[in-house]
């Protein structure tokens, strides 16, 4: 991902910001009998990858075996190809006949809805759009809207057309670009009160190049986390260490549901940074998450 992106990270102060003031108080409305587990995707944002063959995937998978091989290992996918086009009912149905009963897409809405047009005069791409994805079924997580840095908060009431028009049964969530939503207080106090009216949910997304999306706000009981790393770079864990003590904090608050996408450059280590949030999160936040495993290449002559 290029957003926020970095060259030289030196100078970065990647300090998980403090809540924001209506974080706590939401999650605490929401919150459910203690003895609930809270429901935990980890994800990647794409599920073919060279690299991981004979690592992450069998060294004799074949390429289109991906999904399959993939949605045994997490049990989430950032689902970035919807942003560039439609997918056809057939391809919906077979992703999710690919799929484990516990696993979800997190689509992208398409660039044309997101970007290329007005929000509320693309209302009848959207209406196919969540008809397409509703395909997935059982298998649906939470969509979400990219909005680009031009959208700006004058553009709030299309947006609110936008939010209204999605159909519940069709999760949302909201990512933010333009940097005057983040230092106009009126204008994010009025973007978080539509958000949380029509129970739409925002994207948090921990780039090093814009620490300001960081908003912290939560408006519904569920988080999506966008975490953009840096090669696996020491700062990388800590600040993993970071986001699993602040979860600890969100799910003991009444946090029902998360989705932690991890981002790499190019993804080939995403999943090592994966592993390692995982096994945090169940050491910290007391789950059971699996954590994805490798494949042992046996070396030609080895006996023992």
């Amino acid at each position: 991902m290029d957003f926020g992106k970095l060259s030289d990270i030196s100078r970065v102060d990647f300090t998980l910001p403090p809540d924001h003031p209506d974080t706590r108080p939401l999650l605490e409305r929401h919150k459910l009998n203690a003895a609930l587990k809270p429901k935990v995707y980890i994800g990647l944002p794409v599920w073919v990858n060279k690299p991981w063959v004979g690592t992450y995937y069998p060294a004799t998978m074949r390429e289109k075996d991906s999904l399959l091989w993939y949605s045994k290992q997490f049990n989430t996918i950032e689902l970035n190809s919807t942003h560039y086009h439609i997918p056809s009912p057939d391809t919906i149905d077979r992703w999710r006949q690919t799929v484990p009963q516990n696993f979800t897409f997190c689509p992208k809405f398409p660039q044309l809805i997101s970007h290329e047009t007005q929000l509320s005069k693309a209302l009848d791409l959207t209406a196919t759009f969540c008809e397409t994805i509703a395909g997935l079924e059982e298998n649906l997580g939470d969509a979400f809207l990219q909005l680009p840095p031009y959208f700006a908060p004058r553009q709030l009431p299309d947006l609110e057309t936008f939010v209204k028009f999605v159909p519940e049964s069709v999760p949302l969530a909201v990512e933010l670009r333009h940097p005057d939503w983040f230092v106009d207080n009126v204008a994010s106090m009025e973007l978080f009160d539509v958000l949380e009216k029509y129970r739409a949910g925002t994207v948090l997304t921990d780039v090093a190049g814009r620490r300001d999306v960081l908003h912290m706000r939560l408006t519904t009981p569920t988080a999506m986390v966008r975490f953009v790393g840096n090669g696996l770079h020491p700062t990388d864990y800590s600040r993993i260490n970071a986001w699993v003590e602040r979860l600890k904090e969100w799910f003991d608050a009444g946090l029902q549901k998360l989705y932690f996408f991890v981002h790499e450059p190019d993804n080939v280590t995403s999943p090592e940074l994966a592993t390692y949030l995982i096994e945090q999160l169940n050491k910290v936040c007391c789950l059971d998450l699996q954590p994805p495993k490798k494949f042992v290449q046996h070396v030609q002559g080895e006996l023992f």
